[in-house]
């Protein structure tokens, strides 16, 4: 029996966009639209300068756009800053099995490695949906131990998607896709000690940098290991637990498509998805009970035993650390009856409102939460289980609520108009012409109908 490395690399060759269930592009489509809305919010977010500062001092210029600005860089740069702006928001998409945020490292990786060439919509998602298989089963494969292990799946597993990707839309044979496979392990990274930094967006942007350095590597004769996901001291011994099995994936590749079944959520709020049911809750009773921060008397949020695993900061003094508190996220639904891109600012974060309804939010994981969730300890934090939001007022009023599923989950999929105004949202937190970016998400509508992606791209860059 072939080992995992060379089934993938088999997969990866053989895969076609006509022998994907009839859904797949639509779903698809979706997906690359949320996508290249979240890159043009990086572009105006406060990774940005860095980023070109980094870009400009070493030496990094080249021919690719840089979404959302007005610079081009190397296609190695491209890749390593737009896939950062990608995850800079907290605001991309999520793929539970793996569990990760696998797509801004595909697009970014992909759009770099067009440079020169004509990219057609059809093999964008032709590569896009191979390459959202392959990181998938790979991450089921290794199951969540390898997250509670410390590692950042959207660095360590969505570099393989991303490299998927980039074998399909190269067309490498099986062996050159093996050897890229090797090179590419040796350069997983990503440690969730760093999420509410800078740094967790980066490896998103260092995943799809590496996936394209170990493609054109493998492109140009360099060596490595061919069976480096299942072999002694791969990357399976290496990053994974004691229930790790690389066979998992070698026998689900396919069957069913991940872009189908089980689905990727988009994100509704730009945040941690972990609290976004929680957040949902609040704006429901919000809703239903007509309060303000003033006539509400305190509001407390059940989550699932693990829910709050990554949820670890409960009085934040920034918006990046806002992005990992649920009782800040809470009190922000409170406040405001919404959320946007600002509600996850400095500012935002900082208001003295914010500070006195910290003190009337509890939050806190019960086990009821639980549920009959079969598969609890194997699902990430927003997903398992359910969430109990209860909201009591002065007047003595009070209601509760349950969510067992975020919005945007597949089960709760965003609608064409919703991902709309996310789009021309972000393009306008990055200054991006309103016009340009109407243009640009018509044309993701009709993907599969585009001759050259790079028409698209041209119209997501500030003038």
């Amino acid at each position: 029996m072939p080992g995992l490395t060379e089934t993938v690399a088999r997969f990866v060759q053989q895969a076609r966009l006509t022998d994907m269930p009839a859904e797949a592009p639509e779903k698809a489509k979706k997906v690359v639209a949320d996508t290249f809305a979240v890159i043009l919010a990086g572009a105006g977010s406060e990774v940005a300068p860095p980023l070109l500062r980094y870009v400009e001092r070493a030496g990094e210029s080249g021919p690719v756009p840089l979404l959302g600005t007005r610079t081009t860089a190397s296609r190695e740069a491209a890749a390593l800053v737009n896939g950062t702006f990608g995850h800079a928001l907290d605001y991309d998409d999520v793929l539970s099995m793996m569990p990760a945020h696998p797509s801004a490292v595909i697009l970014a990786a992909v759009l770099s490695a067009t440079d020169g060439k004509v990219l057609t919509g059809r093999a964008l998602l032709e590569s896009y949906i191979v390459g959202i298989e392959v990181g998938a089963r790979i991450g089921q494969a290794m199951t969540v131990g390898h997250y509670n292990r410390g590692y950042h799946g959207t660095g360590t597993l969505g570099l393989h998607s991303a490299l998927a990707a980039l074998c399909k839309l190269e067309a490498l044979d099986v062996d050159t896709t093996r050897i890229a496979f090797g090179i590419a392990a040796s350069t997983a990274s990503g440690l969730r000690r760093n999420f509410g930094t800078m740094t967790k967006p980066l490896h998103t942007g260092w995943a799809a940098r590496s996936a394209l350095i170990a493609t054109t590597l493998a492109h140009c004769g360099f060596t490595a290991a061919p069976d480096v996901l299942e072999a002694k001291a791969g990357f399976f011994d290496a990053y994974g637990v004691a229930e790790s099995n690389p066979d998992v994936a070698a026998r689900a590749l396919g069957d069913p498509w991940v872009i189908v079944d089980p689905g990727i959520a988009l994100k509704r709020f730009p945040c941690c998805y972990a609290s976004h049911r929680g957040m949902d809750g609040v704006l429901t009773l919000r809703k239903r009970l007509d309060f303000t921060a003033e006539t509400l008397e305190r509001l407390e949020c059940r989550m699932p035993p693990g829910g709050m695993h990554v949820l670890t900061y409960p009085a934040p003094k920034t918006g990046l650390e806002g992005k990992f508190s649920l009782e800040y996220s809470l009190a922000a639904g409170v406040l405001d009856g919404g959320y946007t891109l600002w509600s996850f600012s400095d500012e935002a974060v900082d208001r003295p409102e914010i500070r006195r309804l910290l003190a009337r939010i509890e939050a806190r994981e019960d086990p009821r939460c639980a549920g009959n969730d079969p598969l609890l300890e194997s699902r990430s934090s927003g997903s398992r289980g359910y969430v109990e939001v209860d909201a009591c007022m002065r007047d003595g009023r009070s209601a509760t609520v349950r969510i067992d599923r975020a919005p945007g989950h597949p089960e709760r999929e965003l609608a064409w108009d919703e991902l709309h105004r996310k789009f021309l949202d972000c393009a306008a937190h990055a200054t991006v012409d309103a016009g340009q970016a109407e243009r640009a998400f018509e044309r993701i509508t009709r993907l599969e109908e585009c001759n050259d992606v790079g028409e698209i791209v041209r119209l997501l860059v500030r003038r």
